[in-house]
């Protein structure tokens, strides 16, 4: 039941927020220091010094050996990095629904999102957690699931803000479009060109760097306008706010 949740005061849930925002910006951060570290090489040419942001993946970043290169400094930072944006993720699921107390179906369905977006922010995890070239199988497990999960999870948080009376649609509509950007990503995975050719390698390579880029900064965005809210007008799981016009 609804009582069986446990409240959020306004208060977490802006620190939950400030601290998503903190997470997304040290992975940019720490994943370009990465790029500067990285000890070269991509699939189609191993002997390409350095990174190459259209024919290197983020997970070469995460390479404890990168084509016969020894890579720690970029592999640590990597693993610091996707970790700290994983668990940025799991946080802001954790505080979202605090958002949604205007009726029955917005909360519900910022709850679902956030079960499922919190699975995904865990595979994440577990992508940083599993260098390809240490552990190829559970590595492309937790990235096909990672992405897969995750526009499920924004499909019901859409619902969530269009069910909230005071929450302005606009931001549904920013979500809905990284839903449709996160479909075609997945499409691309499963269904794109392979990566033994230039072009399909850059076609893989670039795809991922926008989706993720695009993911950040959705993500950036949305905690963002929750901390304005929250500095606006009290909300929580318990206190349904005042209408606003959006």
């Amino acid at each position: 039941s609804d009582k069986a949740v446990v409240k959020m005061t306004p208060e977490r849930a802006d620190a939950l927020m400030r601290w998503v925002m903190i997470l997304i910006a040290q992975f940019v951060a720490l994943t370009t220091l990465a790029m500067l570290a990285y000890s070269g090489g991509n699939d189609l040419d191993p002997a390409a010094p350095g990174y190459s942001f259209s024919h290197n993946f983020f997970s070469a970043l995460g390479l404890t050996e990168a084509y016969g290169r020894p890579n720690p400094v970029s592999a640590g930072l990597f693993m610091i990095a996707l970790a700290g944006g994983g668990l940025g993720l799991v946080l802001f699921t954790l505080a979202f629904p605090s958002f949604f107390a205007g009726s029955f179906i917005a909360r519900w369905a910022s709850r679902i999102g956030s079960g499922i977006g919190m699975v995904s922010g865990l595979f994440f995890i577990g992508v940083a957690f599993t260098p390809a070239n240490l552990a190829p199988a559970q590595h492309v497990f937790f990235v096909m699931w990672a992405f897969q999960l995750f526009p499920f999870a924004v499909i019901f948080y859409i619902l969530a803000i269009l069910r909230q009376p005071d929450y302005p649609n606009r931001h549904a509509l920013l979500f809905a479009v990284f839903a449709a950007a996160l479909f075609g990503y997945v499409w691309l995975l499963n269904h794109g060109p392979g990566t033994g050719t230039p072009e399909g390698l850059v076609i893989q390579a670039v795809g991922q760097k926008i989706i993720a880029y695009f993911s950040l900064s959705t993500v950036f965005y949305q905690a963002w306008i929750a901390r304005k809210r929250t500095a606006s007008q009290p909300v929580s799981a318990g206190m349904v706010p005042k209408p606003r016009v959006p």
